[in-house]
């Protein structure tokens, strides 16, 4: 019976997947009217490359033929890699259902980690893919965030495999600025931090804090150096305070918040507070309130060189009278040090909501093109450079 039911429930969410993808027939030329009114650099285009459920982390496999895809609902998706166009989604580990899985990523040898709320989980490398009805719980309940912690606010994580083979886990904290009750609780914890574990969830330690919710992360090329962005304070006006991309070059960095609402603008619930000793301010500071998420080096040869540094996803505006962002940056990236952001990919901001799309992640396909996830619109983009 229980074998039965199981063979049901798988066959309900493809069926469920494929229904999404022929239910609006309507909504890829929708989004294909929306794409040709995006501005890029000359010789850039962006066309449509899959539809996914709300689409969020993105993680291509080390083989260069399946792209993983995380979700702020309860279902992970598996997309098979063509030249130009995906293949249609379909749910990755079936049998499963977790809570706003949305980040994976993978180690060099396949193993793929998939970061949810409140734990992480491992799925075993096997010829053709992975041992999907067999999730290994790495980080269970309780020990990624307290156990107690229902709060879903800044509760999409994001995840890494580090150049050292550990796994980093960066853990949003859940209130807008926290009061020092709550601050005592989430320091211990490292809510508000990026953590890092051993790939089978042990020796966890608070890699960096002072964060208030970053959702985008990636080393540098060539060296084990973590850059980050993150997500600031809300209800402070239009133009502060700046969201930041942040680098840290070893454990132990305290990036300055609560003490800070973003750059070196204070908190009014912290002003009256001294901020710890050494705080690392951001390499960059960012326009207020865009929303800036997916980070990642470009590491191809197809773009041309002047457009070989960092892309960043901007989910867009809420919590300001213009709304901004909804739009992908680029920061060109000379001798270890950002210079500043220039628009890149935009025009799903019409200047007021809704958004016409939010990116959230990007990720580099192995021809050297571009993927950006957009969970308004459950798609995924490609961009790609032809000079033309």
């Amino acid at each position: 019976m229980r074998r039965a039911a199981l063979l049901l429930l798988a066959l309900a969410a493809a069926v469920a997947v494929l229904a999404f993808s022929r239910a609006r027939p309507d909504h890829a030329a929708e989004l294909r009217a929306v794409l040709a009114k995006i501005r890029l650099p000359q010789g850039f285009h962006i066309a449509l490359y899959g539809l996914v459920p709300d689409a969020r982390g993105l993680a291509v496999s080390p083989d260069g033929r399946t792209l993983i895809v995380g979700s702020s609902s309860q279902n992970v998706y598996r997309v098979a890699l063509g030249p130009k166009e995906a293949q249609a989604a379909s749910r990755f580990s079936p049998n499963h259902q977790f809570v706003m899985p949305s980040s994976p990523c993978f180690a060099p040898d396949g193993t793929l980690f998939l970061a949810a709320f409140d734990r992480v989980v491992k799925f075993a490398p096997r010829p053709g893919g992975w041992d999907e009805d067999h999730p290994q719980v790495i980080v269970p309940p309780g020990k990624l965030i307290p156990a107690d912690e229902k709060s879903h606010g800044h509760g999409l994580r994001v995840c890494q495999v580090g150049p050292d083979g550990r796994l980093y886990v960066a853990v949003g904290q859940p209130t807008n600025v926290p009061t020092p009750t709550e601050q005592k609780i989430f320091a211990k914890w490292g809510l508000g931090g990026i953590l890092r574990f051993d790939r089978n969830g042990e020796n966890r330690e608070i890699f960096a804090s002072g964060i208030r919710n970053s959702v985008g992360m990636d080393f540098q090329p060539g060296s084990d150096v973590l850059w980050f962005t993150d997500n600031q304070v809300d209800g402070m006006g239009d133009d502060i305070p700046p969201e930041e991309l942040n680098k840290a070059p070893r454990a132990g960095l305290n990036f300055g918040f609560p003490w800070y609402g973003g750059g070196h603008v204070r908190t009014r619930q912290w002003a009256g507070d001294t901020p710890p000793a050494g705080v690392a301010f951001p390499e960059l500071e960012l326009d207020a309130h865009a929303a800036d998420l997916g980070v990642i080096f470009y590491r191809g040869k197809i773009f041309p060189e002047n457009w070989r540094g960092i892309f960043i996803a901007q989910h867009g505006s809420w919590n300001r009278s213009v709304p901004i962002g909804a739009r992908v940056i680029f920061v060109p990236f000379h001798d270890g040090k950002p210079g500043a952001e220039i628009p890149f990919a935009e025009g799903w901001n019409p200047g007021a909501t809704p958004f016409l799309g939010r990116p959230v992640a990007l990720a580099e396909l192995p021809d050297g093109s571009l993927i950006v996830s957009d969970d308004q619109e459950g798609a995924l983009y490609r961009i790609y450079y032809d000079g033309k």
